[in-house]
């Protein structure tokens, strides 16, 4: 039997790098291999989408497992659980504010940013709650900036690499910001997955996900195609800049350091009101731990 799942996730290559191997049917339990004695298969319809759509989706619930931003999780925590694996944290990760005048008072200016549930956004927030924001698409920020059309913007994924190429300056890296505020490493994104899956489906995408990435880190030639195809424009240096800074360990497993910043930056943005905490565990049990159930301690 086959078990059709709605996966998306975005066309960055630190998803793709970390996906190939599971959207593409290179891992036993996948597609048409068979799952283990007496599984059934997972079979993945996929969608590439930008992560504040990938947000927008998984609220409205269309997707089963998404790549989501950790703010919109805030919103997501009573039915969606996040995966261990495949995740964005770590430091010297974090999103800029970006402005064509490096001594830009930001006091009355306009921000672009990529979305309203975007961790770049609530990063944002957190640093400075006073500024006027508007919602624009991650990729056309730097452009709509250069030409005058925003004051400032906030970029996030390869935009880091490419800035100084759009004649911009960074005025502050909201990552540096909340390492050197709270001390903790810079949780942006992690792999989601509906609660009503059931334990048995989470754990095993959690390993499946898990699977992908040590197939992609073992064989990053195989890879390279797909992530290609679905960069764009993007360059091959900035593809593997992309790559090395977003993917890390982290992404195999968010671990205690990865866990006590999630907490931290959902503690933060229900203290400014904008979610409650989540009463369920945030994360799919480590191995060694038995059940979903009970109090989030462990997130």
């Amino acid at each position: 039997m086959t078990r059709r799942l709605r996966l998306g996730y975005s066309p960055c290559p630190n998803d793709t790098f970390i996906f190939h191997a599971l959207a593409t049917g290179l891992l036993a339990g996948t597609r048409a291999q068979s799952g283990g004695p007496g599984e059934e298969a997972l079979e993945f319809d996929v969608s590439l989408l930008d992560i504040d759509a990938l947000n927008e989706a998984a609220l409205r619930g269309t997707l089963d497992v998404a790549k989501v931003s950790y703010h919109a999780y805030g919103y997501l925590s009573d039915d969606w659980v996040l995966l261990r694996s495949g995740g964005a944290l770590g430091r010297g990760v974090g999103p800029l504010v970006v402005a064509r005048s490096a001594q830009l008072d930001l006091a009355g200016k306009r921000v672009a940013v990529p979305g309203g549930t975007t961790t770049a956004k609530l990063l944002l927030s957190l640093w400075r709650s006073d500024l006027d924001t508007e919602v624009v698409r991650y990729d056309r920020i730097m452009p709509a900036v250069a030409a005058g059309e925003y004051d400032a913007g906030l970029i996030i994924h390869e935009s880091r690499f490419t800035y100084p190429r759009h004649g911009l300056h960074a005025l502050v890296d909201l990552g540096t910001w909340w390492e050197h505020e709270v001390g903790h490493l810079v949780p942006l994104g992690a792999i989601a997955a509906r609660r009503s899956l059931g334990e048995d489906v989470l754990r095993r995408l959690d390993t499946l996900v898990r699977a992908s990435l040590e197939h992609a880190y073992a064989r990053p030639e195989a890879s390279e195609a797909y992530v290609s195809r679905h960069a764009q424009e993007m360059d091959a240096d900035v593809r593997r800049r992309h790559i090395d800074l977003y993917v890390n360990e982290h992404s195999l497993d968010v671990g205690e350091a990865g866990e006590a910043a999630v907490r931290e930056l959902l503690a933060r943005g229900s203290a400014v009101g904008l979610f409650d905490l989540p009463e369920a565990p945030v994360f799919v049990p480590a191995a060694g731990e038995t059940s979903l159930a009970g109090p989030a301690s462990q997130g």
